[in-house]
């Protein structure tokens, strides 16, 4: 089944009801939903889980505190993964979603009022006339509101990407999440440092983290083959450890699909990494965008305090 990106409708500070709408239209492509909330903070999209949906992704951003086109478009197309985009059709989500297809290649078809499979029907010439055109491929979409019944709400499985720039406070959100899915009377943690730690002299921040939440330091297999001080004894990955542990943190790791394969059963992973592009991040259930000389210090300053 191929995959869907659903830009959710914001007004007014909440999740507007045509969001529903368009889970339905994801649907009906025979697409499998992920739900995309554009905001400033992430709580909002707590209210967007439906019927069919499998992901809620938070992009948490001071440029969403003001609507301003191509900051939005760079923003979302940093953190949605790859697929049929889907938005509303209101002058916003349009400009919005005609900016991500410009930047993904896509080909774009807006004012959607039914979906036949693949085939999409939409107005042109002022309405005088209706055209259908079949999809190949991804593209990008806008639908009109009130012609899909709205999808049944449930409850939303939400990750997070931040890119606020506030270390501090996505720090502070981190660990409230956390807190909230970790079991301490089970608590295994793990703390793993890339080859974007720069130096494996650097791995001394991560295993003072480690230090303050009892937790194992991991590496990736980029670092193990880079720095011969890494020993392939830390790797997690398909060739190293598979690990399943209730926190995962991911420091300076691009998301490669042999990482991924010994840590994505973790229960909570928390990515960093100055690359919003980062695959990372869509694997994440809460990620910054940051470099790890910004956050390490700030997570073990607030760790330490929550600990003592």
């Amino acid at each position: 089944m191929s995959e869907s990106i659903i830009i959710a409708e914001i007004s007014k500070g909440s999740i507007a009801s045509v969001t529903a709408e368009l889970v339905s239209a994801a649907i009906a492509l025979g697409t499998s939903p992920t739900v995309v909330v554009p905001c400033t903070d992430a709580s909002i999209a707590d209210g967007a889980g439906y019927d069919g949906v499998s992901r809620t992704i938070a992009v948490k951003g001071d440029c969403f505190a003001n609507y301003d086109a191509s900051s939005w478009a760079a923003a979302i197309d940093s953190a949605a993964p790859s697929g049929i985009i889907i938005a509303a059709a209101t002058p916003q989500s349009k400009d919005v979603a005609a900016r991500i297809a410009a930047r993904r290649g896509l080909s774009i078809v807006q004012d959607v009022v039914a979906i036949d499979g693949m085939n999409l029907t939409s107005p042109i010439y002022s309405g005088k006339a209706m055209q259908t055109v079949a999809l190949s491929g991804d593209a990008a979409i806008s639908v009109r509101a009130n012609v899909f019944p709205a999808a049944a709400s449930s409850g939303a499985n939400v990750s997070v990407v931040d890119q606020s720039g506030d270390v501090a406070t996505a720090v502070q959100e981190i660990i409230a999440r956390a807190s909230t899915r970790l079991d301490v009377a089970e608590a295994n943690i793990i703390i793993s440092g890339g080859r974007g730690m720069g130096s494996p002299d650097n791995f001394s921040h991560l295993e003072k983290i480690a230090d303050v939440l009892g937790a194992a330091v991991g590496a990736s297999r980029a670092a193990v083959d880079t720095w011969d001080a890494i020993p392939h004894s830390m790797q997690v990955g398909q060739t190293g450890k598979t690990v399943n542990p209730n926190l995962y943190i991911a420091v300076g790791i691009s998301g490669a699909i042999q990482h991924l394969a010994g840590m994505r059963s973790s229960k909570y992973i928390v990515a960093v990494n100055k690359d919003a592009d980062a695959p990372i991040f869509s694997h994440a259930d809460y990620g910054i965008v940051a470099t790890w000389e910004e956050t390490l210090p700030i997570l073990e300053s607030a760790l330490s305090s929550m600990m003592s």
